[in-house]
């Protein structure tokens, strides 16, 4: 998946849209995509200028639109909604996430009840674990 179905699926733009590429997706599944971080990214000047680390947040912010995209492309429910972040359980962060890191989001697909879904989601450079979570998202089109 490029950018340009990125964009048909997510309603994010610069400088949030936080997903790249998605370099594989079995739907129903799993779905993995990769953000490069680069020194220009907004968040650097003031997060830290004199050791920039991309902000915790903002990772698991990543791995919330890596599951958006995933639920669409499973559901096969494309521009009926917004798909919403409504929780994070056991976020973790291991390392930090530097200018020049490709940072690999990994998200599964745990459970669907009552129009939530949950998700596992792993954050890795390197193979190297970043962060993990899990993060729930809901589809809503009357917010």
């Amino acid at each position: 998946m490029d950018i340009k179905r990125i964009m048909e699926l997510l309603p994010h733009r610069y400088p949030f849209l936080l997903i790249d590429r998605v370099i594989d997706v079995e739907p129903g599944e799993r779905l993995v995509a990769i953000k490069n971080v680069t020194i220009n990214e907004p968040f650097f000047t003031g997060h830290f200028p004199q050791k920039p680390v991309m902000p915790g947040v903002l990772i698991a912010e990543a791995l919330a639109q890596a599951t958006g995209l995933l639920a669409m492309d499973t559901a096969d429910v494309a521009g009926a909604g917004i798909y919403y972040l409504v929780g994070l359980d056991k976020t973790r962060f291991k390392r930090p996430v530097v200018p020049g890191d490709q940072l690999q989001l990994e998200v599964s697909i745990l459970k669907r009840r009552r129009g939530i879904w949950t998700f596992t989601g792993r954050a890795t450079v390197d193979g190297e674990l970043c962060a993990s979570a899990e993060v729930m998202c809901t589809a809503r089109d009357d917010l």
